[in-house]
């Protein structure tokens, strides 16, 4: 072998030798760097976070008060027994939403319930209010009603009617939106929860609102509570309740719906018009805990905090359950039903008993914790009540939005605050910084109606994308 040669050789092989070094530093730097860290950069993902377009403002009025049965040839005949007044308000400055018709099927020369669509301005979503109020006076139904438009929900509860001897109660499911919904009615009662042939897979077709008996779901219940549940769509629902005692109507109702179960409801502004006494009741509570066997604890205070009366109700799951308020004198009450499962409630307020009467379904209200707007329909005696369960003292700003002066009103803890207000007018309720629950109440001889006040409806909250 010559030198060049040997020399080729033994620097090849130097090379391999030096490469082998290298190779074995490099997975010694890899294992090390992996078990101890790469102080390198990581980079994060790429996204960008996008706020929804805000989708139009929807509203639907409860429409018309029905009567059921006046022609003895067709019993299930629906007929309009008195046109609604629907009051509209929105912010100042502001455009008023369309109205249209939501055809009432079943109903020959219905006008139907009405419809409240506001389209957004720019990024923010369109704060509209609407109500509406009633007086019927025929032998077969007389009162007054008031109910506030809502928008439509895939799950809500209607506690109050009787499918007992002199009711005639009617659910009304309105679809304000362009599909058609399925809809569900569960009905609890003395035997529990049950969903009836005739409340299983209601179509609703979009654009229309369909009246179902409350009789025609379930016999010979005095203490009901419907949960309503909508698949396609979000309906809202409504519940019409009447009574005539011996031949002798006893009032009307158009009661809203309670947007779900909770283990707290307060029922604010309870109006006592009546003196204690009488051979009826006139005041009574209703409670339904749907999923667990539980103890409410009923709370009732009057207007200035002070507790006047509290009760233990023991609750069996799936069936209402009724107490008596009758030891209140007149004033404004405000009722809390607290339990360790999740319950709805409502109170039941009358006039009285006799001739001329007239009665109320005063409902648990959400919490208010921002701005809203609240429409205040025509009728007797109007007033917003506040009602402040919380720990702190809340100052609310009421404020006429067409123009007036504002008030300034102090709640402190306990307290149930009200307000007169002008009928036909709208307001912006401002709860400030802590959270209180409201109502609209009427009442004058022979007239009593409320609802509750839910708060704005919000712009969905911005979302993070990942391109």
């Amino acid at each position: 072998m010559s030198d060049n040669r040997a020399f080729r050789i033994a620097g090849t092989g130097a090379r391999l030798l030096g490469g082998a070094v290298v190779a074995v530093v490099a997975v010694a730097a890899t294992v090390a760097g992996v078990a101890f860290g790469w102080p390198g950069h990581a980079p994060s993902p790429v996204s960008v976070t996008v706020a929804p377009a805000p989708a139009a403002t929807v509203l639907t009025c409860a429409g018309p008060l029905l009567a059921l049965g006046r022609d003895s040839a067709a019993a299930s005949q629906l007929a309009v027994a008195a046109d609604a007044d629907v009051t509209v308000g929105v912010a100042a400055g502001e455009r008023a939403p369309r109205e249209d018709a939501v055809t009432t099927t079943g109903v020959d020369a219905s006008p139907g319930a009405t419809r409240l669509t506001a389209a957004p301005k720019g990024r923010s979503r369109a704060d509209i209010a609407g109500a509406t109020s009633a007086t019927a006076a025929a032998e077969d139904l007389r009162g007054f009603t008031a109910s506030a438009c809502a928008p439509g929900l895939t799950e809500s509860w209607l506690v109050g009617g009787a499918t007992t001897t002199g009711s005639a109660d009617l659910v009304l499911l309105a679809n304000p939106g362009t599909v058609a919904a399925t809809v569900d009615l569960t009905v609890y009662g003395a035997q529990g929860r049950q969903v009836p042939p005739g409340g299983s897979g209601i179509v609703v077709p979009a654009g229309t609102q369909r009246v179902v008996p409350l009789a025609g779901l379930v016999l010979g219940e005095e203490a009901p509570v419907v949960r309503v549940t909508a698949s396609g769509a979000p309906v809202q629902a409504a519940l019409q309740s009447s009574i005539t005692r011996t031949l002798v109507t006893g009032g009307v109702d158009q009661e809203g719906a309670i947007v779900g179960s909770a283990r707290s409801q307060v029922v604010p502004g309870v109006r006592v018009t009546v003196a204690p006494g009488g051979n009826e009741p006139t005041t009574v509570a209703r409670l339904l805990a749907p999923a667990a066997a539980t103890t409410a604890t009923l709370t009732v205070t009057d207007a200035g905090g002070k507790e006047v009366m509290t009760r233990q109700v023991p609750l069996t799951a799936g069936a209402p359950a009724e107490v008596e308020l009758d030891a209140l004198p007149r004033g404004v009450y405000s009722v809390t039903a607290t339990a360790g499962a999740p319950l709805v409630a409502a109170v039941w307020q009358a006039t009285g008993s006799g001739a001329g009467s007239d009665f109320a379904w005063f409902t648990a209200a959400p919490a208010l914790s921002a701005a809203t707007l609240v429409a205040v329909p025509s009728g007797p005696s109007p007033q917003i009540a506040v009602a402040n369960t919380g720990a702190d003292a809340a100052t609310v700003t009421l404020e006429p939005v067409d123009g007036g002066s504002s008030r300034r009103i102090q709640v402190d803890p306990g307290e149930t605050v009200t307000a007169s207000v002008t009928a036909g007018a709208t307001y912006r309720l401002d709860p400030g910084k802590t959270p209180v629950t409201a109502s609209v109440s009427f009442a004058a001889q022979g007239a009593l109606a409320a609802f509750s006040i839910w708060p704005a409806l919000g712009t969905s909250a911005p979302i993070r994308v990942y391109p």
